[in-house]
């Protein structure tokens, strides 16, 4: 039996049916949806709709029905059109005509609207624990590598030396960003619509703000027709699952290309690698390259939801059925992605040697330029001049660091006997200890500073 047949003297077309039910995804709501029946039904007795031994046998009911969801008990139907259908109606298996006072003053429409906030309020601890994690294993890794020196890229170009350490942390504050965003998405989707009904909001005298307070949400919604047509909150969380896809995809192609034989930094472990069906000698970083594939995925997530809500006109359309699978996917892809990256990182082991050789003179020329300015030249002329060096050096495909002191001072005068210590990587990464810095000094304190975030 459907919640609307009474209008209805013949049935819906099966296949139509089978299009229009949304049981075999939105079941996963079934304990948002007992409690915020729950909840319902409690404050109906609050209002006198339900005398108190009503509302006592409905609540019974239904934590009889949370039981059975909860081991797996619970028998679905092929009537059940959605998830609310299917919990009504097997209230009224066990209680009789009295459940059908349930659904007095609302409708599917808040229903859902609330069960999907639930849903994500609930889910969003673990997504944030398990990025905190991933930000555990950076911090890990920029303890245990910490000395260890890695050239620095810009656009996939050497460029100058850094710590690996100041590396390792460049990938953690994305992170720390993503979870801010999750913790600010949290307090936007913490609105209740439930007692907005259809779109009019319910006709009785229900408590919205005791309701709100008693299922855990800050407020109710404060208008009934934007309440149950509202899915910024699904939008919101698309994007920061996006964007977090987005830095664990750049956080993958670093690793994918930093383990390759053409620059062997990393080794990674047989744990997360697999091989090829032909080739015996292949090991393929496999779980990276689902990780930067998935994001796509996730991209895609949002970019649907946003088209499918760009022309609704008001209230509550059937097009908002579609809000709760890319939801749903796109938690159960991250927090599938999530541990696996984290255990990969622990466990790879760095090449320290591959790295260091790596690091050519060339990558000092700015600190050549440093060098010059700090004998009182505009960095301007400094750059010009130490181009014309790097030019010359090219030429005679020699280092940098192989121009002679004569040859340099030919360019310039300002150049001293002391101007080869500048060709020292270590000494390089050392002056930069600015604040956000790569020297060592510099990248202790951001080390600090993220354990300090991470400490609960």
């Amino acid at each position: 039996m459907t919640l609307w047949e009474g209008r209805f003297s013949g049935k819906m077309d099966p296949g139509a049916w089978a299009f229009n039910t949304s049981i075999e995804f939105d079941r996963r709501l079934a304990d948002q949806d007992v409690r915020s029946s729950r909840a319902w039904a409690e404050a109906l007795v609050k209002a006198g709709v339900l005398t108190t031994e009503e509302g006592e046998a409905i609540g019974a009911g239904l934590d009889q029905i949370r039981a059975e969801i909860k081991s797996g008990e619970f028998v679905f139907k092929e009537a059940d059109e959605d998830i609310h259908t299917a919990v009504e109606r097997r209230l009224e298996e066990i209680l009789g005509p009295v459940a059908g006072k349930l659904h007095t003053g609302r409708s599917r429409n808040d229903q859902v609207a609330t069960d999907l906030r639930l849903w994500l309020l609930d889910s969003l601890p673990q997504l944030d624990y398990q990025l905190s994690d991933l930000q555990r294993a950076l911090v890990e890794r920029a303890e245990s590598d910490f000395g260890e020196l890695i050239p620095g890229y810009t656009h996939l170009q050497r460029a100058q030396p850094i710590l690996l350490s100041h590396w390792w942390l460049a990938h953690f504050w994305p992170l720390h960003r993503d979870r801010d965003r999750l913790s600010a998405l949290a307090e936007r989707t913490s609105i209740l619509p439930l007692g907005s009904a259809a779109l009019a909001g319910t006709p009785f005298r229900i408590d919205r703000a005791a309701l709100a307070a008693d299922l855990g949400f800050d407020h109710p919604s404060p208008n009934s027709l934007d309440a149950v047509s509202d899915r910024d909150f699904v939008v919101e969380f698309l994007f920061c699952a996006a964007l977090t896809g987005v830095h664990l995809s750049r956080l993958a192609e670093a690793v994918i290309i930093f383990s390759s034989a053409e620059f062997g930094f990393f080794e990674l472990s047989d744990a997360y690698t697999t091989g090829s069906s032909l080739m015996p000698q292949k090991k393929n970083p496999d779980v990276f390259e689902l990780a930067r594939g998935k994001t796509g995925v996730l991209i895609g997530y949002l970019t649907g939801m946003l088209v499918t809500l760009k022309g609704l006109p008001s209230a509550y359309d059937k097009d908002l059925q579609e809000d709760k699978l890319p939801a749903f996917k796109a938690f159960d892809t991250l927090v599938a992605a999530l541990p696996v990256l984290s255990g990969a990182l622990r466990s790879l082991a760095i090449q320290p040697e591959r790295m260091r050789a790596a690091i050519d003179p060339g990558m000092m020329a700015a600190d050549l330029a440093d060098y010059l300015v700090e004998k009182g030249l505009p960095f301007r002329e400094a750059h010009r001049l130490v181009g014309a060096a790097v030019r010359q050096a090219a030429a005679a495909n020699r280092q940098l660091d192989a121009l002679s002191l004569e040859e340099l001072r030919a360019l310039h005068p300002a150049f001293d006997p002391d101007v080869h210590q500048v060709f020292d990587p270590q000494q390089s990464i050392s002056r930069r200890a600015a604040i956000g810095g790569t020297a060592p000094v510099a990248v202790k304190a951001q080390l600090q500073q993220a354990k300090d975030l991470l400490t609960p």
